[in-house]
Formats: C-alpha cells, structure tokens, sequence
C-alpha cells in the first residue's frame, strides 16, 4: 500500500481521499489512543471526511477535539501535546482533498506513516464497544492568531501605516492573515478573502500565472507589497511594489540569514531541500550560520536529524513553505507573512532583498521510464563529477553540484511522474541546463 505522499495523503474526493478512506486512517491513527485535535479547510468535501475522520478516530479509542474550518498551521499549532489531523488538499484543485497527520505539532515522519499504512491495509477491527472515544466543538483561531502576532512582534518594527494587498485565494488564508496583519497595524487590502471550496477567484495554487489579480492591483496601487497564500495557508508568495513576483528562495534567503544573525546560537543550522538556491547559503555563511539539506516533504526529518547532531535549526524551509522553530515546528505561511512583514516595514523589501544574489533559474523535464530511473542515476553520479570537477558533489538527494561561483544544478528523479528533473541556477543557466540535461538523457538511453 502506498498512501502518502511528500505532504500527507491527496488525491480525489470521490475516487481516492474517500469517506471509507478517511474512516480507515482515522482507526489506524486512533489506535495510538489519546487526544486527536481534528481540522479541516474549505473545500465541499470537508465536512462529510471530517465526520469520517472523527468516526475513525473515536471507534478506535482516541477522543477528538473538533477545531472546525481552519488553516493548517492553526491545527497544527492546536496539535501541540497532543495528535492532529488537518483535512485539506492544500493547493490542489477543488475536486480533490487530502489527509496530514501531526504528533504534537509536527507532520507526521515516514515511520509513523508507514505504521498508518500497515494498519490501513489490515483492515483492524474498532475498539472494544465501550473503549470508543469521545467528541467537542473547541476553538483554536484567536489564540492562533494571537499567538502569530506576539511571536511576530520580536522582529522588525511596527506595521502602522503600512499598506499590504493578501490574496488569500479563497481558502484559509482568509481567516487569518489579514486579521494577524491588522492587529499588528497594517492596512490590509484583502482579495479573494471568502472561503469558498470552489476557488472561484483564481486557482488554489499560487503562482504568477494566477495571480494576475493581486500583481496589477499591487502595481496600481500605493502598497508595499502583497501576498499570496494557497488554500490551506501554509505557503507564501510575496509580490513587490512593482507587481513582480519575489522569488521564492529569495524570500528563504531574506528570511534565513535574519533567524540566523538574530539566534545567537553556536551552531545555527538551516535546513533546506535540494532544489533550494546556493543563494540562500550564500546569505547563511555570511550570517555565520550553515545549511544542511533533506529531500523533499521532509523538512521534519531534517530538522530532527541536525538536532541530533548537536546543531541549533533556526529555520527550515523549502520553496514556498516554511517552519520558524522560534514559534513551533509546524509549516506556517501566516506567520511567514507577518514576519515578513515586520521586517520589511523597518527596513523595506529592496533593502532586504539587496544582498541577495539573484541568478537565472531553469527546471526542466527529461522522459525517463520509472523501471530506468535507479540505474540513470547511478551512472550520473559518475558522469556529473567528471563533466565538473571543480564543482562540490552531494548524492544524497539525487545529484547537485555547486560551482565556486555559487551557481548549481540539482538531477534527481520525479517521485511521481516519469522524469527526471534537471533544476539549474547560473548566469548563464541556458549552458549548464543544456550540459546536464545532455549527461542526463545519455545516462537514460545507455541504461
């Protein structure tokens, strides 16, 4: 059985992430027993999987603490002590859900998901008749939201005054965000901020071919910026004053090397996946601090595992969604953007963007059967150290190499389609994509 994936489980509400689906999850994580805080987005079919869920996690003992329509970040931060379950697809479209799973503030680990999975496939009975759990109503989102906004209030300066458009794309974002960013004294425009499981203003899924919106408001209008959330409000996308999309590891960056100057640890570590830009170390060693890096969905993974190994994670992140440890181990976009917020209202984006390296960024897709995958990538492991031999080489993660100049190129095969991705960062990243991808398509047909 194969149920989840990089971020929980996701797929169709009538043909995959189904009633009966919710149901058997729900048994298998409530046989851990305990309290279950229970949490959904917007989308039509929430309601009918939460219900699912709750049944799931009562018939096998657990009590469920139901927390209603919330972002993912509130139920997680509700999670804290205790397990949570968030039904939500995140930014997929509107037809589909999804199920995360989260022992006391953190998603779970491939362990705990693979436990799920076997019980799932067991089909194990409920819990004795009078062993069910029980059930409440309680409410998370004000003290979420306060929460945010005093953690939020030990950076940067003030929001008075400041002028912020937040997209919040119909979903989640909507009952947070702004409401976050107003306490803290900004003046809050705010698109597309009913919750509507349609998604009727723009797609759920925030990139700059959808927010067409919010990045012509933003250039004919007086706000600093903007920002974007998906539907569940775990991602962040930031818009300048110009209209322009900010990239994605460029806000990692900003963000990064502010944790990082401001932890006073001795070994401040930020961990990041492999796709992520050299200019996010670049920021990190300047700040004093080191990145370490995880694959993908498993930022979790990467933060236990730095800890272990005696480091301080001030930060973790990969593009778009990120944990700020300061506040709790949790994917948070809202927090995220008053963050972010606070920072440029002392500062200014451009000055925060300032020293950040912004070079030429290039993805591309190679056809590669799944049965070749394994054996392409074993041979690039050795051609790519011969074609760059002054580059720094890591395998763990698919194959990246690291010029001296600071650009990159990352090869690892798709989990879920059949690739394998070239990710490339230089300043003239036409010419490293076309190298690579040529090492890549040989490895594939010569295996």
């Amino acid at each position: 059985m194969d149920l989840f994936g990089t971020a929980g489980i996701r797929g169709s509400a009538t043909e995959r992430v189904t009633p009966e689906l919710a149901l058997a999850v729900g048994r298998a994580a409530g046989a851990d027993g305990g309290e279950f805080v229970l949490g959904r987005d917007g989308r039509e079919t929430g309601g009918a999987l939460a219900d699912a869920m709750a049944a799931g996690l009562r018939s096998a003992g657990a009590d469920v603490r139901r927390v209603g329509v919330v972002p993912t970040p509130a139920l997680a931060f509700a999670s804290r002590g205790r397990r949570g379950v968030m039904l939500t697809a995140s930014h997929n479209p509107p037809e589909d859900n999804g199920i995360k799973l989260f022992d006391d503030a953190s998603e779970y680990d491939a362990d705990q998901e693979a436990v799920i999975e076997e019980r799932v496939a067991a089909e194990e009975p409920p819990a004795a008749w009078d062993a069910w759990g029980e059930a409440e109503h309680v409410g998370v989102l004000d003290d979420y939201r306060t929460a945010v906004a005093a953690y939020a209030r030990e950076f940067g300066a003030g929001l008075d005054g400041l002028r912020v458009a937040v997209d919040c794309g119909n979903g989640m974002g909507s009952v947070a965000t702004p409401h976050v960013l107003e306490s803290l004294g900004a003046e809050v425009v705010a698109l597309n901020a009913n919750v509507d499981g349609h998604f009727p203003g723009r797609p759920s899924k925030p990139t700059p071919e959808t927010l067409g919106d919010l990045t012509n408001f933003v250039a004919d209008s007086d706000c600093a910026f903007g920002i974007a959330h998906d539907g569940d409000a775990d991602r962040i996308v930031v818009v300048d004053e110009s209209g322009e999309v900010v990239h994605e590891d460029t806000v990692l960056a900003i963000l990064a090397e502010r944790y990082v100057r401001e932890s006073g640890a001795l070994d401040p570590v930020v961990v990041t996946t492999p796709n992520a830009s050299a200019r996010i170390d670049e920021r990190v060693r300047a700040a004093g601090g080191r990145v370490e890096r995880v694959r993908l969905g498993a930022l979790h993974e990467g933060i236990a595992a730095a800890e272990a190994a005696g480091g301080d994670v001030v930060y973790a992140a990969e593009p778009w969604k990120h944990i700020h440890p300061g506040f709790g181990g949790w994917i948070d976009g809202v927090a995220s953007a008053a963050v972010l917020s606070r920072l440029a209202a002392a500062e200014g984006l451009d000055a925060l963007r300032d020293p950040v390296t912004e070079r030429p960024y290039r993805k591309v897709s190679v056809d590669c059967p799944d049965e070749r995958k394994a054996a392409a990538m074993d041979a690039l492991e050795t051609t790519i150290p011969d074609a760059f031999p002054d580059a720094d080489i890591d395998t763990e993660y698919g194959v990246r190499a690291e010029f001296p100049d600071g650009s990159w190129t990352l090869v690892r095969p798709s989990g879920t389609e059949p690739y394998v991705r070239v990710y490339a960062e230089a300043d003239d990243v036409d010419a490293l994509v076309g190298d690579v991808t040529e090492l890549v398509e040989g490895a594939v047909a010569n295996t």
